[in-house]
């Protein structure tokens, strides 16, 4: 896989550093695809040289978010600060972690929390259900937003003219028999998750796999994240789900946003 640059890969100037850029892409290189790469490899990903992808891969080895047995590289566990950066630079999620645990004693479900990046969805906090079986998502594990409750209740909440202009650039895939991959019925279904306040999509992105999500809004009622619990199929049904575990969903989603909404007054 080719690390993609920018559609409009910008000039360098006082306002884009691309040697910067290319270091990011040399970091996002690295995956569950490839956790360790020669220095061919490297640059063969990310478009570079292999002078400039060793430059990159040296310098970060001086910081120390890369290591090497001198011929393969791989990030350090250093790189998480780059991660953690983030979620510390926003404490508001230590107001929902004890309502998501909370709301999983409750229902007996994993819940997460994740924002919108583009087409995606990125988790910042998951409380697992104290189950045997359990799934590798994490914090800053990604997901398709078009096919997950999250990231279609995070897609609902954008501007119509944004909302269109993120579909525009959409590769439809299908990831099972129940994925929806018709443009105008999926937009549809973002849309009504707007009009109802909450999402149920029942085995689109994984086989047994449903989920219901709710927005986490501001004070102004601007959806800035979303809260979701998920369910296998052979347990509970799409309608059970629905039934008996949406109305605790929306009550977290709400205490969560009034926390919130207090911690900025």
């Amino acid at each position: 896989m080719t690390v993609q640059p920018p559609a409009q890969d910008p000039k360098p100037g006082d306002s884009y550093v691309q040697s910067f850029a290319r270091g990011l892409g040399v970091i996002h290189s690295f995956s569950a695809d490839a956790p360790q790469q020669t220095l061919s490899e490297v640059a063969a990903r990310t478009g570079l040289t292999r002078a400039g992808a060793r430059r990159i891969l040296l310098t970060l080895q001086t910081l120390g978010y890369v290591e090497s047995d001198g011929r393969l590289f791989r990030l350090t566990p250093r790189i998480l600060e780059l991660g953690f950066a983030y979620l510390s630079s926003m404490p508001l999620w230590n107001l929902a972690e004890p309502i998501m645990e909370t709301l999983v004693d409750e229902v007996r479900e994993s819940c997460s929390a994740a924002v919108l990046d583009g087409l995606d969805v990125v988790y910042v906090m998951r409380v697992h259900t104290h189950k045997i079986m359990r799934t590798h998502l994490g914090v800053g594990s990604r997901l398709p937003a078009c096919w997950t409750s999250m990231g279609r209740v995070l897609l609902a909440g954008l501007p119509d003219a944004e909302l269109e202009r993120r579909l525009q650039g959409l590769k439809m895939q299908r990831f099972t028999q129940h994925t929806e991959v018709d443009l105008p019925s999926l937009t549809a279904r973002i849309r009504e998750a707007r009009s109802q306040g909450w999402c149920l999509v029942n085995q689109e992105l994984e086989e047994g796999l449903i989920s219901l999500a709710a927005p986490l809004t501001n004070r102004a009622g601007q959806t800035v994240a979303a809260l979701n619990i998920s369910g296998q199929a052979n347990r509970t049904s799409a309608e059970v789900m629905q039934a008996q575990l949406l109305p605790a969903l929306l009550q977290a989603a709400r205490a969560i946003s009034q926390r919130m909404g207090a911690a900025l007054d």
